[in-house]
């Protein structure tokens, strides 16, 4: 990061400080890659640094909060689908009751854009 060597002791440059401070949220797992490099430079793992680990775990196996459907009023699914994929999404005043997703079959990428846009309203509407 680069630190700053005085008859004070060994202070680290402020101006790397804000670039940390400064650093964009990632985007691509390159950029995940690169954070984690940069975290990686420093060696003492403390409390808050196992602590923040910990709420990563948790976060990366729990699901998303799910409320339970109250009745059938305001029941609204949401579904997408691109060459890659279909997901969708059941909700109810603004709270997400389920969601789905999955990989676009081979024989499928081979379909118009709004055939895929069926194929995820039925995927959904099985579920």
């Amino acid at each position: 990061l680069g630190h700053i060597v005085s008859g004070e002791g060994i202070k680290v440059d402020t101006q790397k400080i804000e670039a940390v401070q400064n650093w964009p949220r990632p985007t691509s797992p390159t950029d995940i890659r690169s954070f984690l490099g940069l975290a990686g430079y420093y060696k003492r793992w403390s409390e808050a640094c196992e602590k923040s680990f910990q709420e990563l775990k948790k976060r990366l196996i729990t699901a998303l909060v799910l409320t339970l459907p109250e009745g059938t009023q305001g029941l609204v699914f949401y579904c997408d689908a691109s060459r890659v994929g279909l997901g969708c999404v059941l909700m109810q005043n603004g709270k997400v009751i389920a969601y789905a997703s999955r990989q676009v079959k081979v024989h499928e990428r081979n379909y118009p854009t709004h055939h895929l846009e069926l194929v995820a309203i039925v995927f959904a509407l099985k579920i």
